[in-house]
């Protein structure tokens, strides 16, 4: 029988193939022993050593979170979870990775949420991963997120709050129905953001529904990109390239058009001189914003308002709803809170920020429900910079992807105590502020979740309804 080099003319093609055959295997073990030995002082499951393909299965069961914990508590508080990928769960780690200082730059990760472009992807606020790319478009818009802003928008939202509790007394209450609150607070969340966005509630509040599909595409957008922030080069195959984007709808597209839509109808306004009433919407200021700046890349004021819907929208309706579903399973946590409102003296119908920003039991609720459920549980990673770093006991050479888990290091029980697992909000009020600030700097939720927590916060009602 005839072998590959009987079939395969000349001898000099024939010597070829046989340094191939011979090559290419070694190249390959070489490769893999390289990935093993560079982070092989690191302890974690051995099939993280040579492949990203369990982390991807971990978050397709949707359990990531929880798998990710029982993985610290099998090999201790540093993990090799992946070739390069590192996670840590001990708060002390959090000012070492997710530092503010330069040199410290965000992992392919965040790749996977930039919208396509020709060019490489739009970059906002969360995912850009250059440097200087996220200093121009960050810094702009910055002092608008500031709690002297926030209080601009009070009336806003006291808007969009009455429109919640009419059409949920209208709909529910007056006839005592059971009624699904954590759907109603998501909705109440993303008419607010479409208030201080565009001065337009979805009307998700008046429907009663996902008017539009935004929600939906919302979620298939997340579930759609999860797996693959974890092999960031699956991504460009999928969706980041022409002909994918040619034949396959992108999960952001959705979403960008709802943005791309408003823009155009705002900038159709502006040109028949149409001010808002003088609203001092996002959207507006966005645009003043860069119609100043020509400096700006192109589409910015779409990439601001994109970030918005997204993280202004879904996160801090998440964080309402596990709020109030832990204060109705804890009776006392919210008879607690009733007392504390009821005896503020606040301004009705609607509290006022500067009122309850001195409320401190709202306050440990507020910080408690955040640290329960992150609205993101994944690893938000970094890139080791030169010179490396050491978390614990362990060295990270510099390239190392590294990141914590925020379900997992906001349970860390030598932090928080032994109990946090369960709700407590009374830990946040335990010792002096020395500890409160320290329990603050553990938490690993995405830091720009708390500002909209804390601008929706001026919303809380200063009575409490008896039906509660």
């Amino acid at each position: 029988m005839p072998t590959v080099l009987d079939i395969i003319p000349g001898n000099y093609f024939r010597a070829v193939l046989v340094v191939a055959l011979g090559v290419v295997p070694l190249l390959i073990v070489l490769q893999l022993f390289r990935t093993y030995w560079r982070l092989r002082h690191i302890p974690g499951p051995f099939s993280a050593t040579f492949s990203n393909l369990q982390r991807v299965l971990w978050v397709k069961t949707r359990q990531a979170h929880l798998i990710h914990q029982r993985v610290h508590e099998q090999y201790g508080p540093v993990v090799r979870t992946g070739p390069n990928m590192v996670m840590f769960d001990d708060p002390d780690a959090i000012p070492i990775v997710h530092t503010m200082r330069r040199g410290f730059p965000k992992s392919p990760f965040y790749n996977i949420f930039k919208s396509y472009t020709p060019d490489g992807g739009r970059n906002t606020v969360f995912n850009a991963t250059d440097e200087e790319a996220l200093k121009k478009i960050k810094s702009p818009v910055a002092p608008l997120f500031s709690a002297t802003n926030a209080m601009a928008f009070e009336p806003i939202i006291d808007e969009v709050l009455a429109c919640f509790a009419k059409n949920v007394d209208k709909r529910y209450l007056q006839h005592g129905t059971i009624f699904d609150l954590g759907k109603w607070l998501q909705y109440y969340a993303f008419d607010v953001m479409g208030m201080l966005t565009f001065s337009k509630r979805y009307s998700f509040l008046d429907e009663g529904e996902d008017v539009g599909g935004m929600l939906g595409a919302i979620y298939t957008y997340m579930e759609d990109l999860a797996p693959l922030t974890q092999i960031p080069w699956a991504d460009k195959l999928l969706f980041k390239n022409w002909l994918a984007h040619a034949i396959r709808r992108a999960p952001s597209l959705a979403i960008l058009q709802v943005v791309a839509s408003a823009i155009q109808k705002r900038q159709e306004q502006m040109e028949k001189g149409d001010r808002f009433n003088g609203r001092p919407d996002f959207l507006a200021k966005f645009m003043e914003i860069a119609a100043k700046d020509p400096k700006l890349p192109p589409g910015v004021v779409t990439d601001w308002t994109f970030t918005n819907i997204i993280a202004g929208s879904d996160s801090v309706g998440a964080v309402m709803t596990t709020m109030m579903f832990h204060l109705l399973q804890n009776s006392n946590s919210m008879l607690k809170l009733q007392t504390e409102l009821r005896s503020a003296n606040l301004t009705r119908p609607h509290a006022r920020l500067s009122e309850i920003q001195s409320l401190p039991y709202l306050d440990a609720c507020m910080w408690e429900a955040i640290r329960l459920h992150p609205a993101f549980a994944l690893p938000l990673e970094r890139v080791v910079p030169e010179g490396g770093i050491t978390i614990g006991e362990y060295y990270l050479p510099a390239g190392t992807w590294v990141g914590g888990n925020p379900y997992v290091v906001n349970r860390h029980k030598k932090t928080f105590g032994e109990d946090a697992e369960f709700w407590r909000p009374e830990r946040w009020l335990e010792g002096d502020e020395k500890y409160k600030n320290r329990l603050q700097q553990s938490n690993l939720t995405v830091s720009d979740l708390l500002l909209c927590v804390c601008l929706l916060a001026s919303s809380v009602p200063s009575h409490t309804h008896p039906r509660i």
